[in-house]
């Protein structure tokens, strides 16, 4: 496996970490729908977190309205509908970006809620 994989698959365990250790519950990882994939899908409080993991080994140079962009923005709100439809729950919906950030042999970890909205 490439090492940008690797290194992005141990964001996204970092990133569970950090919510389970703040209270969320985890409904999937890398949930897919059609050409869509959600790093994490997370409930707290009877609202759906869709989460998008950005994992880098140094700071990020662009904002994060630059880093998910308008295509990414669709396919989650696609695949986070899909969730939605096929659960029978009823909840409210959040889109969150968490940035791991590896710094030698330590790791930052930024929780952005309402990173985007859907419309």
């Amino acid at each position: 496996m490439a090492d940008h994989i690797t290194f992005g698959k141990l964001g996204e365990q970092k990133a569970v970490g950090f919510l389970k250790a703040s209270d969320y519950e985890i409904r999937a990882i890398n949930y897919r729908y059609l050409k869509a994939e959600v790093d994490i899908i997370a409930m707290k409080n009877n609202l759906l977190v869709i989460v998008e993991v950005k994992s880098r080994k140094t700071r990020f140079l662009k904002e994060i309205s630059e880093v998910v962009s308008a295509k990414k923005i669709k396919l989650l709100t696609m695949a986070a509908n899909h969730f939605v439809e096929k659960s029978e729950d009823d909840f409210e919906v959040r889109f969150d970006v968490i940035t791991v950030i590896q710094k030698e042999k330590k790791f930052e970890i930024e929780h952005l809620e309402n990173a985007f909205y859907h419309f």
